[in-house]
């Protein structure tokens, strides 16, 4: 069992809060990066950066072993923070309502600790990927040769997870996020005034049957075991409340837990587009914006994981093989090119966390030496000396 010390966990603390005052998007973390930097070549170790913009990765050696790698997401969101403490963002409309500030604190943390205390035989790479929220940093640092400059035989991630008490951690040996796709859907009629609708072709009555029919789609097209979410999140026709617009556009998400589902789902989706407006007189087209795999575990690593959890300090309880989210992460890329597990670390308190992705939503600082106890834990259990 690693035992962070009191220092390392104070300064953790420092760093987090200074991170979240100053937020930066994605493939822009340039003060960020340059902070993480000079922090980790302070504690010795071996530094690369400008790997996708504004990535970086460190690399610790120990001796002869097995190579594993550790990742943070560094980037913020652009939403305007609500909160009034002290550190609150300094960046108008920015804010770390993700908890990527935490998630660097922590995985820094960890550096420290292992480059401090090395009970441990071979190399561990901290992976600061920029660019998690929507741009896929994570796909981009695979692309730029991430594991063939830096070979590891697993690669580990964790993220916050509010609606879980502090203490606990939850991991599966399968799907551990959705698949995120969005789609862009034109509905084009024949405009005409609205008291002579026989005189033209509404797309707004066939966007409404479309609505319902793609709903359809999950209960009546796919099996109840395959988990999935369409949701259209944007409605735009017309402009004259007098007038049956020419165009619809419609928009929205789908979100599946495994690629087979997800290729089936983009048939469908294009199917009804095509078919159901067309009684109506209308014609459908969709534009597709293809985003993040499954964020899928391996089995083996996701044991690894557990067990380490189970013997982290401070951790109460791990949940294995727990039920997924339909929310998407582009650690999904990392786990599609190597082999490794991604895990919930609990946020909730004795007062509930904010929602990620809240304006007033504060990463607890209270997780953070928990965080960097199970990975140290980790890199101390699986390159035992």
């Amino acid at each position: 069992m690693a035992v962070i010390s009191r220092e390392i966990i104070e300064q953790a603390k420092l760093w987090r809060r200074d991170f979240h005052t100053r937020p930066e998007l994605g493939l822009k973390e340039y003060g960020t990066a340059r902070t993480i930097s000079e922090l980790l070549s302070s504690f010795g170790l071996d530094v690369h950066t400008g790997i996708a913009e504004t990535g970086i990765v460190a690399t610790l050696r120990n001796g002869e072993g097995p190579s594993i790698g550790l990742r943070a997401d560094i980037d913020a969101l652009p939403i305007q923070e609500l909160n009034e403490f002290d550190h609150i963002s300094q960046h108008p409309g920015l804010m770390h309502a993700c908890g990527h500030d935490g998630h660097t604190a922590i995985l820094l943390g960890a550096a420290r600790h292992l480059s401090e205390n090395r009970h441990f035989r071979g190399t561990v790479h901290f992976i600061f990927q920029p660019a998690e929220e929507n741009v896929g940093g994570g796909e981009m640092m695979v692309k730029e040769g991430l594991f063939e400059r830096f070979p590891m035989q697993a690669v580990y991630a964790l993220h916050n997870w509010p609606g879980l008490p502090v203490g606990e951690v939850a991991v599966s040996q399968g799907p551990m996020m959705a698949s995120q796709d969005n789609f862009y859907i034109t509905l084009t009629g024949k405009g005409c005034h609205a008291a002579m609708p026989e005189l033209g072709a509404d797309p707004v009555v066939a966007g409404a049957q479309l609505i319902l029919s793609l709903q359809s789609l999950i209960s009546r097209r796919l099996s109840p075991l395959e988990q999935t979410v369409i949701s259209l999140t944007q409605l735009q026709a017309g402009e004259a409340i007098n007038v049956i617009p020419e165009t619809l556009h419609m928009s929205g998400t789908l979100r599946c837990l495994s690629r087979t589902t997800r290729e089936t789902c983009w048939r469908l989706i294009e199917e009804y587009v095509q078919a159901v407006p067309q009684p109506y007189g209308v014609k459908g087209e969709v534009r597709w914006e293809f985003g993040y795999p499954v964020t899928q575990n391996h089995p083996a690593q996701a044991v690894i994981l557990r067990d380490a959890a189970e013997n982290a300090p401070g951790i109460t309880q791990v949940h294995f093989n727990n039920a997924p989210s339909m929310a998407a992460e582009d650690f999904a890329y990392l786990l599609e090119a190597c082999p490794g597990a991604y895990f919930w670390l609990g946020a909730d308190g004795t007062t509930p966390s904010a929602s990620l992705h809240s304006p007033r939503y504060d990463f607890n600082d209270d997780i953070i030496p928990l965080g960097i106890g199970v990975l140290a834990t980790l890199v101390e259990r699986e390159l035992r000396a």
